[in-house]
């Protein structure tokens, strides 16, 4: 004899809801105090001696806080000379960044010439490449032209195309109506007129999600500047931080202050553009 399935009441079936949506914001908290008690923990330790660093019980807040770390590394090192290395560096990687990656995208999202599509393939096979395979190469190529021991080599390749950068900059490329290109070619408009008066400023989302990525990617590159950079007068602010550390002693507070310094810029930045960040990503990937 069959059976006839009853349905279940409006307030079950809303207290039901309500119990998996209160399970599901428990986790988000859980995963969200997971992931920032790193930095919690790194700002906490900037502000105690380094007797209390490793004290046990551990000393979740610092009683009393103090400031020693900080006037430490601004006044007995050239703190404010490394940060602006890394200013500096970053500024001008993210810009090549950006201006290479857009003209290469634009190129292919919207000029027709002969083996586009393969050449699109090939770049994105460089995503596969490590880096660690074009390290030595690399680092021949500007020994022998002289870099070495400048901050050309941090900055210079920037403006020859990130492959990530080309990739999803052409993805939101054609996300845009062709009708506008045509329009403006009926109006005289050239290929880098479409490109800069149109492509551009409608591509603010995704601009800006490209640029946070380089930006963070320059300012915490240490591998970059351990090959290239000896002089410490050209150090950036990753490189900076591993003078706290030596064979046989760490020092932690100090090191937790300028890591504490060297957060600053990259939150500043994401703030002014997380609106743009989850869109930009998103937009990019709907088409191609």
């Amino acid at each position: 004899m069959a059976t006839s399935s009853v349905p279940l009441p409006s307030r079950t079936r809303s207290y039901t809801a309500l119990l998996i949506m209160g399970l599901a914001y428990l986790l988000l908290v859980l995963t969200a105090v997971t992931m920032l008690f790193p930095f919690y923990w790194m700002v906490a330790t900037s502000f105690k001696t380094e007797a209390r660093v490793f004290a046990f019980p551990p000393e979740w807040v610092p009683n009393p806080p103090i400031l020693d770390n900080y006037r430490y590394i601004f006044t007995e090192l050239p703190f404010t000379r490394y940060v602006l290395n890394s200013l500096k560096v970053s500024l001008l990687w993210t810009l090549g960044v950006v201006l290479s990656s857009s003209l290469a995208a634009y190129a292919f999202a919207r000029v027709r010439f002969r083996g586009r599509d393969t050449l699109f393939m090939i770049t994105l096979a460089a995503l596969m490449i490590p880096g660690q395979i074009t390290m030595i190469p690399l680092y021949v190529v500007m020994a022998r032209i002289g870099w070495v021991d400048t901050q050309l080599p941090l900055i210079v390749p920037a403006y020859f195309g990130s492959a990530f950068g080309i990739f999803l900059l052409r993805q939101y490329f054609l996300t845009i109506p062709q009708e506008l290109n045509d329009a403006a070619k009926i109006d005289g408009c050239s290929h880098f007129g479409i490109y800069w008066r149109i492509m551009m400023p409608l591509s603010k989302a995704v601009l800006a999600t490209l640029a946070l990525l380089a930006f963070m990617g320059s300012w915490n590159d240490l591998l970059g500047p351990i090959i290239y950079l000896y002089r410490e007068q050209l150090f950036t602010l990753p490189l900076a931080l591993t003078r706290f550390r030596s064979q046989y002693f760490t020092q932690w507070a100090n090191m937790m202050a300028g890591a504490t310094v060297s957060l600053v810029p990259i939150l500043v930045i994401f703030l002014f553009t997380q609106q743009y960040f989850v869109r930009g990503v998103v937009l990019s990937g709907l088409k191609g």
